[in-house]
């Protein structure tokens, strides 16, 4: 491995000269003119240079996480600047899913914003994300950049500048839009704002220095150590009823845990009815439908049923084996999770065991 880790050592334990490493401050000289989307950074303005040099010495010396950044970043930024490039948008919007999540589709905040993005429910709703108990879009790398790039037209058309529209993305349209009314000001570099939003662009601008250029800042990573791009079959699925995942990666000769690894956006361990797009490891698309298809079918069963209502000490195996059901037939019909214990008056649905096929097991 090309990547060091900590200043006073290499990933192989040996002694490292410190003078290899940039100096903190001398990283802090910051000269010419710097930009956020073709939008200039004040470096004239001593208020604006303090607050960017303490961005960029926090970042620089959080060395674990930027080296993360850069490792990430050739998984997900070629598609982030495909489609800002198509849009017609800003390069440099790309930095913001780095400043938002580090790239890491299962980030979360306090406020419940999520995903690569950090979309709140509401936001990522309105910008044509399925965000429900089944699926969260908002961990979906493609999905959600289509949904970030839609908003950020928005905030754009509405503010007029992208140092505004990134304010906004962080504090709301309202607020931000309260504090220019109120203030009489329309430059992000001259707004007081709430000190998260204060630092927000210029913690993006941090990232776009480091990212565009990692050795001035002592990174230094071989091609080997960048993490390689997605590598992926797309396939669309029609169900009828719950699915298992475990039933489509048997379908997909993989395991359970690659298939939730590629489909971030699949909250459970199911698939509910409907039309799914679904990623798969690379080739594993070919014949897949020729092998899901009879797994599906022993799924299969007729719509006449029982209720039968848990009684204190039932477990799903008991109850399983007191009607000679599959365990796994038991928990797609009524959509569990087997990580949840069941409750004395919940209710499960079972099939006459006539109607289930042997194939379940």
């Amino acid at each position: 491995m090309g990547v060091v880790l900590f200043p006073w050592s290499n990933v192989h334990g040996q002694s490292l000269n410190p003078s290899s490493f940039p100096s903190l401050v001398s990283s802090l000289n910051i000269s010419g003119p710097l930009d956020f989307c073709g939008e200039g950074v004040p470096l004239e303005t001593q208020e604006v240079r303090e607050r960017l040099e303490k961005e960029l010495l926090l970042t620089v010396w959080d060395r674990p996480q930027v080296i993360l950044w850069l490792k990430r970043s050739r998984r997900y930024l070629p598609y982030i600047e495909e489609k800002l490039k198509e849009a017609g948008m800003p390069d440099d919007l790309k930095y913001v899913a780095i400043a938002e999540s580090a790239l890491r589709p299962h980030a979360g905040s306090r406020k419940g914003a999520k995903g690569f993005w950090q979309f709140i429910e509401a936001t990522g709703r309105k910008y044509g994300l399925v965000v429900n108990k089944h699926i969260d879009e908002r961990r979906n790398i493609f999905a959600s950049t289509r949904a970030a790039i839609k908003y950020f037209k928005d905030l754009h058309g509405a503010f007029g500048s992208w140092t505004l529209a990134a304010a906004a993305y962080n504090m709301g349209e309202d607020g931000l839009m309260a504090a220019i009314v109120t203030q009489g000001v329309d430059n992000y570099y001259y707004l007081y704002l709430p000190l998260e939003t204060q630092r927000y662009v210029l913690r993006i601008v941090v990232v776009k220095l480091i990212i565009s250029d990692p050795p001035r800042y002592g990174f230094r990573l071989s091609d080997e150590d960048y993490y390689p791009p997605l590598a992926f079959d797309r396939i669309e699925i029609d169900l009828f009823q719950n699915v298992s995942l475990k039933l489509i990666a048997q379908a997909a000769s993989t395991h359970f845990k690659v298939i939730k690894d590629l489909n971030p956006e699949i909250r459970g361990h199911y698939l509910p009815a409907g039309r799914h797009g679904i990623l798969l490891p690379r080739g594993a698309s070919k014949g897949f439908q020729a092998r899901f298809q009879p797994l599906l079918k022993n799924l299969m069963v007729d719509e006449k049923e029982r209720t039968y209502v848990v009684k204190k000490g039932d477990t799903l195996a008991s109850i399983a084996e007191r009607f000679n059901i599959p365990l796994s037939a038991l928990i797609i019909w009524n959509r569990l999770d087997p990580r949840v214990y069941l409750q004395p008056g919940d209710r499960l649905v079972i099939y006459r065991k006539e109607n289930i096929p042997t194939g379940i097991d």
